[in-house]
C-alpha cells in the first residue's frame, strides 16, 4: 500500500529524466525552471506553511532541536571518517553534503501524500531550522574553513538563500501571531502548489547517469551513510526526545531522502569536485526507490 501511495513522486522524477532526455520543452526551460522554483514558487509555500504553524508547541520545539541534532552528529561522523581518510576540502565537500543535505522537494512531496497539510506545516518548522545549518556546513566543508575566517561574507551568503529569508518571514509572522491577512495566503499557497511537482521534474532532468562510472565505492558508501545511517540516526533522536507521529515522521523522512540537487550547483561554484557531485545525487536518487518504503514500514510514526 504504501509503494501504491508514494510511486507517482518517483514517477515525476523518472518524467523529468524522460523529458530532459528528449530535449522536451527545451534544454534551457530547466534552468529556468528551477530559478523560478528556487526564488519564487517554493519561498511561497514555505511561507504559507510557516505563517500558520503551531511554533509555541513542544512537540514542534522539540522537532526542531531533533533537526539539529541529527544534522549535526551526522556532520560530527563525516568529519571524524575524515580523520581517519584524509581527503581534501574539494572531496569532503561533497561526501558531506551527501550525508547531511536533504532534497527538499522529494521531502515534502512525500509529506504532503502521507501526512497532508499538517505535514506540510510540521516541514516547513524543520526546514526553518535545517536550512541556514546544512548550508552553512556544506560552505564551511567546501571553503577548507576559509568561510570561517571571514564570518561576514558566511552570514551575506546564507541571509541571500532565498529559502532561508522565507522561512524567516513566515516564522516571524508565526512568532508574531499575525498571520496572512488580505488573502496572501490563498495567494502564496497557490504558488506554492506549482513547487512540489515542478520541483520533482527538475529533480529528474538533473539526473547524470554518466557520473555513476567514477568513484562507486565512494557512491556506495556515501549512500548508504544517507540513505541506511542517517534515517537510523533519525529514529534513534526521535526515540530520545520522545518524538512521534508526524513530528517523527517528517524528522526521518527529511534524513532518508536522497541529497539536494543544488549541492551540485554550491560544490561547482566553490570548485569543489562537481563530477563526484553529480555522482552522489543521482545514485541516491535511483536508490531511494528501494530504500524509503522499507524505511517508512519501520519507522517511530505511531
Amino acid at each position: 500500500m504504501l509503494v501504491i501511495t508514494i510511486w507517482p513522486i518517483f514517477a515525476l522524477i523518472c518524467l523529468g529524466y524522460v523529458l530532459f532526455c528528449i530535449g522536451f520543452p527545451s534544454e534551457s526551460f530547466w534552468a529556468a525552471a528551477e530559478r523560478l522554483n528556487y526564488f519564487v514558487l517554493f519561498p511561497a509555500l514555505l511561507v504559507s506553511s510557516l505563517a500558520e504553524a503551531p511554533v509555541y508547541d513542544p512537540a514542534v520545539l522539540r522537532l526542531g532541536a531533533a533537526a539539529i541534532v541529527t544534522i549535526l552528529l551526522g556532520a560530527a561522523a563525516v568529519a571524524l571518517f575524515r580523520r581517519i581518510r584524509p581527503m581534501p576540502a574539494r572531496r569532503y565537500g561533497p561526501v558531506l553534503q551527501g550525508v547531511v543535505r536533504f532534497n527538499t522537494y522529494l521531502g515534502l512531496s512525500i509529506l504532503a501524500v502521507l501526512a497532508g497539510s499538517e505535514g506540510i506545516e510540521r516541514a516547513a518548522i524543520y526546514l526553518a531550522v535545517s536550512v541556514p545549518l546544512v548550508n552553512v556546513l556544506a560552505i564551511l566543508a567546501l571553503s577548507g574553513g576559509e568561510a570561517s575566517r571571514h564570518p561576514l561574507d558566511l552570514l551575506r551568503t546564507v541571509l541571500t538563500n532565498p529559502l532561508i529569508l522565507a522561512c524567516l518571514m513566515g516564522g516571524g509572522l508565526a512568532l508574531a501571531g499575525i498571520g496572512l491577512p488580505l488573502g496572501t495566503g490563498d495567494f502564496l499557497s497557490l504558488l506554492g502548489q506549482a513547487s512540489l511537482p515542478l520541483g520533482l521534474l527538475c529533480v529528474g532532468a538533473a539526473l547524470r547517469p554518466v557520473s555513476l562510472r567514477r568513484d562507486v565505492v565512494a557512491l556506495l558508501g556515501t549512500g548508504a551513510a544517507r540513505l541506511l545511517a542517517m534515517p537510523a540516526l533519525a529514529t534513534a533522536v526521535a526515540v530520545g526526545l520522545g518524538l512521534s507521529g508526524v513530528e517523527a515522521l517528517v524528522l526521518v523522512v527529511f534524513s532518508a531522502v536522497p541529497t539536494a540537487p543544488s549541492a551540485y550547483v554550491l560544490t561547482r561554484q566553490l570548485n569543489g569536485d562537481a563530477s563526484f557531485m553529480a555522482g552522489i545525487v543521482t545514485s541516491q536518487t535511483i536508490a531511494v526507490i528501494a530504500t524509503l518504503p522499507l524505511l517508512l514500514l519501520v519507522g517511530p510514526f505511531g
